[in-house]
């Protein structure tokens, strides 16, 4: 198995395919957009984490610039239903963190934003990558954060905000504040922008 390419970056694809020459020989990787976006231009030498897929009538090699998102692609394969290439959707919408938190926090609407992610395909893969990601433990007073953020999130779903514009608002925000406070700070936010 192959677990990680150092070489030249020798052509991008439209498809989120590059192709990577390592001591003559060109491997054709498959990398999330925001991987993509991260490596440098044609002809700089590039590091990648490598998932080696094998199929029945391929093998084909997943890049990624850091090991949590290649641990994250390898989670999300391993939940029903989730293909490599929903998993690379996924991975380019959604950083590493963004999912664990979206995961911690019950956040199907995170989920949806991703195409190719339904109601039901989001609550599936919330009660999968569960088990599957590494995921910090959480004392009674995260928990209640969390239940926070879901309830904020929620009211601000019944304002009419949509998924996107309610991550964005509550991106970042202290995980110590109540949903008050919270849906305060969200509103401040969606009303400037």
């Amino acid at each position: 198995m192959i677990g990680s390419l150092r070489g030249t970056l020798a052509r991008r694809g439209g498809d989120g395919e590059l192709l990577v020459e390592v001591g003559g020989v060109g491997y054709r990787v498959s990398v999330p957009a925001r991987t993509a976006v991260a490596l440098g231009v044609v002809g700089s030498e590039v590091f990648l984490h490598v998932h080696t897929h094998v199929r029945e009538d391929a093998i084909v090699l997943y890049g990624f610039g850091h090991e949590d998102e290649r641990r994250c692609f390898e989670a999300l394969l391993g939940a029903h239903g989730v293909g490599p290439a929903l998993a690379l959707s996924v991975l380019s919408a959604l950083s590493p963190a963004a999912l664990s938190a979206a995961v911690l926090e019950d956040d199907a609407e995170t989920l949806c934003t991703v195409p190719g992610i339904g109601r039901k395909t989001a609550a599936r893969l919330l009660l999968d990558l569960k088990s599957r990601l590494d995921l910090p433990e959480r004392s009674g007073a995260d928990a209640g954060a969390g239940s926070a953020r879901a309830e904020a999130r929620a009211a601000l779903a019944e304002l009419g905000y949509g998924p996107e514009e309610i991550r964005r608002a509550l991106e970042g925000r202290r995980e110590d504040v109540g949903v008050e406070e919270l849906l305060k700070l969200a509103l401040r936010d969606l009303a400037g922008r």
